[in-house]
């Protein structure tokens, strides 16, 4: 299984960061062990002092299609140490625990998956919200794209990007996450 990430893909979050806008998807991957399943809590690495919480749509490649919701956590004090240096920044991206992600759901259960909203509370706050349409790269487009770099197989998982609101995680936040408005996740952390 391969854990695909489709970084910089709404422009408000390109903004939030203060970047450009690609011309093309930008890819990183995560390592299975970034995997964490069944609303299992998140404990926050004792190499980072600033983890943020980053929600994204989640598409599994999977016969007859299937998304959840996911969080890329980025250890941004790591991120941005790297990038100041040209360095690969995986480390900042790809740690143990660093993708949490949902039960999946049938595309069948999706209206329009180029218009699918959600959106992240923590502590009971929405903290980000999202939509599909404002994609810079629809999901069809980035599937495409990835393909001709990587063999796509059943049961990989692409992450297809950020909407703005991403912000520092405590340990005791509890967040919750919801497709359109099926709750998808909830968890703690420690």
């Amino acid at each position: 299984m391969k854990i695909i990430c489709i970084g910089q893909n709404y422009i408000d979050h390109i903004k939030e960061m203060g970047n450009e806008i690609p011309s093309q998807p930008v890819i990183f991957l995560k390592p299975d062990s970034a995997i964490l399943r069944k609303n299992a809590p998140f404990f926050i690495p004792d190499f980072s002092n600033e983890i943020h919480h980053e929600l994204e749509l989640v598409v599994k490649i999977n016969r007859i299609g299937k998304n959840t919701l996911g969080v890329d956590f980025t250890a941004r004090d790591i991120q941005r140490e790297m990038r100041k240096t040209g360095m690969p920044w995986e480390i900042a991206k790809a740690f143990d625990g660093s993708a949490p992600i949902g039960d999946f759901v049938s595309t069948n259960e999706i209206s329009d998956i180029n218009n699918a909203s959600f959106h992240l509370l923590k502590n009971g706050e929405m903290v980000q919200k999202g939509n599909t349409e404002n994609l810079l790269f629809k999901i069809d487009e980035i599937i495409s794209h990835v393909s001709k770099y990587f063999t796509l197989k059943i049961g990989d998982l692409i992450f297809t990007g950020t909407p703005s609101g991403v912000g520092k995680v405590e340990v005791g936040d509890r967040l919750q996450a919801y497709l359109e408005d099926k709750k998808i996740m909830d968890f703690k952390i420690c």
